[in-house]
């Protein structure tokens, strides 16, 4: 029976408190993410910092190359002048007084952040700065000046051809015997003796012209 009151009326029964859905965890971001926005970050302080104070609209890839060239002095990777006798040489076996600079491989990790950047941050792909030709020829002279200074080959990557492979190619014998009964005893035990001996049949009709034999 329901509960009632002194004057006869029931009560209704007292709401029970819902549970509040609780919030998603915020992601932590990636290396990635968070590298680039402190690249942002720090080529707007330049701007800021620039004389006369340069806005995001007016900056050009001249900008971005001078922007580059002041990260020099914060680089360490040493780069040696023509005049140096460690000229050339990727392990010197002493000391010098060459400069350090910017790494290429980072000037150019850093112009695809700030250049996915700006883009993230309302600008168009047709106004990038980082995505002028006079920035990519920059760093191809920073590339090749470093290589020379340093010893280091930068050498285009050549692609692998395609090759088929004997193992990808022969079929299994054993399987051929065993779904083709023996025409007599004497062939069964041939087909036996071949197997053991690890002679595989391939199709020579499948095998393109430019896979020599003596490969398969």
């Amino acid at each position: 029976m329901e509960a009632t009151s002194a004057g006869g009326e029931s009560q209704p029964p007292a709401p029970q408190p819902q549970s509040q859905p609780s919030s998603p965890p915020t992601a932590t971001p990636s290396r990635y993410e968070s590298q680039k926005r402190r690249d942002w970050n720090t080529f707007q302080q330049y701007l800021r910092n620039h004389k006369p104070p340069l806005t995001l609209a007016r900056c050009s890839g001249a900008h971005v190359i001078e922007f580059m060239k002041y990260l020099d002095q914060f680089g360490k990777t040493k780069v040696h002048v023509t005049e140096c006798p460690y000229f050339g040489q990727p392990n010197p076996p002493s000391p010098c007084a060459c400069p350090l600079k910017q790494a290429w491989g980072s000037l150019d990790a850093l112009v695809g952040r700030l250049r996915a950047a700006f883009e993230e941050n309302g600008g168009k792909p047709e106004s990038n700065p980082f995505g002028t030709r006079a920035v990519r020829i920059y760093l191809r002279e920073v590339r090749e000046g470093h290589a020379k200074a340093r010893g280091i080959p930068y050498e285009k990557k050549k692609r692998k051809r395609s090759t088929v492979t004997a193992a990808a190619i022969v079929s299994t014998a054993a399987a051929t015997v065993n779904s083709s009964g023996p025409s007599d005893g004497g062939d069964n035990d041939d087909n036996t003796n071949r197997i053991g001996a690890g002679v595989t049949t391939v199709n020579m009709a499948t095998v393109t012209p430019s896979i020599s034999t003596a490969a398969i």
